[in-house]
C-alpha cells in the first residue's frame, strides 16, 4: 500500500490489474478527453507505462482501491509531464464511470497532492486537463489548485487545448 485515505487505499497496480483498467480505458464515456477507448493493446501499454515510472521514478498511477470492497475503481497517481520545457509532477486520476460524483477522485487526488509535498519533497504539483474537461478540472479546483497556464497537445490525429493547474506547498508561493 502507497496511501491511505478515510475510503481509500492506493497501491502499484499488477499484470492482475487488466481486467480493472479495462473497464476504465475502454469505456468511451470515460475515455472521451482522449477521444477514443482505448484497445486490449493500448490498455497493456498503459500498465506497461505505469509499471516503468514505478522503478524509474519511484511512482507512477497506482490502482485506488475502496476499502469496504476490495475493488479496484480507479487509478489515480503522480506521473511526470512535460509542460513549459520541463518535466513536472502531475497528479492524474481516472476512475470507473459508476464511481463518478462519489468524491472518490478528490479524495485520492488530495492524498496524492500531500504525497508529493510531504514524502517526495517536491513544492508545486500540476493537473493538466483537457480544456473540456470540466468534471476534472473541478477535482483539481477542490485539490486546492488554481489555473496556471495553458497549451495545446497533439494526440490521437488532432489539437486538444489542454490547461495546466498548479498548487504549491506554501501561500506565498504563486502558481506560476
Amino acid at each position: 500500500m502507497i496511501l491511505e485515505t478515510q475510503r481509500l487505499f492506493l497501491r502499484q497496480m499488477t499484470q492482475d490489474d487488466i481486467p480493472s483498467l479495462c473497464a476504465i480505458l475502454q469505456d468511451p464515456e470515460v475515455m472521451y478527453a482522449y477521444e477514443h477507448a482505448f484497445s486490449d493493446e493500448e490498455v497493456q501499454q498503459w500498465l506497461d507505462r505505469q509499471i516503468q515510472r514505478y522503478h524509474r521514478d519511484g511512482f507512477g498511477l497506482w490502482a485506488v482501491i475502496r476499502k469496504d470492497t476490495g475493488e479496484m475503481i480507479g487509478q489515480c497517481g503522480l506521473t511526470l509531464q512535460d509542460w513549459d520545457g520541463r518535466q513536472v509532477p502531475e497528479v492524474g486520476y481516472l476512475f470507473r464511470k459508476d464511481h463518478w460524483h462519489k468524491g472518490y477522485a478528490t479524495e485520492a487526488a488530495v492524498a496524492c497532492k500531500q504525497y508529493a509535498f510531504h514524502v517526495l519533497g517536491v513544492d508545486r504539483v500540476y493537473s493538466i486537463i483537457r480544456d473540456t474537461n470540466v468534471p476534472s478540472q473541478k477535482v483539481a479546483k477542490r485539490n486546492g489548485m488554481a489555473v496556471c497556464g495553458q497549451f495545446t497537445k497533439h494526440y490521437y490525429g488532432m489539437d486538444m487545448p489542454h490547461l495546466v493547474f498548479c498548487a504549491t506547498t506554501e501561500k506565498n508561493i504563486q502558481p506560476e
